[in-house]
């Protein structure tokens, strides 16, 4: 029988399970405990709330991030993070797709924190498009884009120095990624520089690149199986992990083994 999502976030932030960090969980619980309209809240209302609350103490509205992008990459961190796939769970990456290449449209947050840890340029590949990337491919040779969840694996070094490789974890979205070389690594045409001379960022072969300034910084933020989400306008996009279903295993008919459970995550 399939369990919604929203219910087990509703019980977790309920029984004030610690899944990100302590003191927001905390925070949540005191103020459920506190409001006597409390019982009023639906597990999706909770859940939107706890997204919400990230949202604005990280501040991510004024940094040009939409809360409908994030709540979508927050609803596959938790997917597979119940899932126990996350090597990495304090950091989620996001690229949004469907902003001008000349935006700041990736982000590195700092979910234990609540805090922006980084905003900056990120290039799209050149089948993509031009200013706007508007399509997207598995393919190889396509030089195209793909959307959709990635773990970020090992640092190592290659044509374009040192390099973050990442795995797609969507297949026929971005499951070729590793077969492909689509890997974080520094280009010098990700500048403000080459948008004043072009009016748009370089694009790469559908690589995430990004600033030769920052890139060890971001490589070495996010290495090691944490969680990156492109996002991107495509209507043939539909993941498994943007449902709002809990995957099976997890949960159990007994609130006691279900807090037992989600303390191990």
């Amino acid at each position: 029988m399939r369990k919604n999502l929203w219910w087990i976030v509703g019980v977790f932030l309920l029984l004030s399970v610690v899944i990100i960090s302590w003191k927001p969980a905390n925070a949540i619980k005191s103020n459920l405990l506190n409001n006597k309209t409390a019982k009023a809240f639906t597990p999706k209302e909770l859940f939107a709330q706890y997204v919400a609350d990230i949202y604005n103490t990280a501040n991510l509205q004024q940094s040009g991030m939409d809360l409908s992008v994030f709540q979508k990459a927050f609803t596959g961190y938790m997917n597979l993070k119940l899932t126990n796939k996350l090597r990495s769970v304090n950091y989620l990456t996001v690229v949004d797709f469907t902003k001008s290449s000349r935006t700041k449209r990736m982000w590195i947050i700092d979910l234990m924190n609540k805090s922006l840890v980084l905003n900056t340029w990120v290039a799209h590949g050149q089948g993509s498009g031009d200013d706007m990337a508007n399509r997207f491919s598995n393919n190889n040779e396509s030089h195209q884009s793909s959307l959709g969840f990635y773990l970020t694996d090992d640092v190592y070094f290659g044509k374009h120095g040192r390099s973050l490789r990442l795995d797609g974890l969507e297949a026929g979205v971005n499951s070729a990624a590793r077969a492909r070389g689509i890997v974080i690594h520094a280009a010098d045409y990700v500048c403000q520089n080459t948008i004043n001379q072009i009016g748009r960022l370089g694009r790469s072969f559908g690589c995430p690149a990004v600033s030769p300034e920052l890139s060890n910084q971001i490589i070495d933020t996010i290495k090691g199986g944490s969680l990156l989400y492109i996002n991107g306008n495509d209507s043939h996009y539909l993941s498994k992990l943007l449902d709002e279903t809990v995957p099976s295993g997890v949960l159990t008919p007994d609130t006691t083994n279900l807090a037992s459970k989600m303390a191990k995550l």
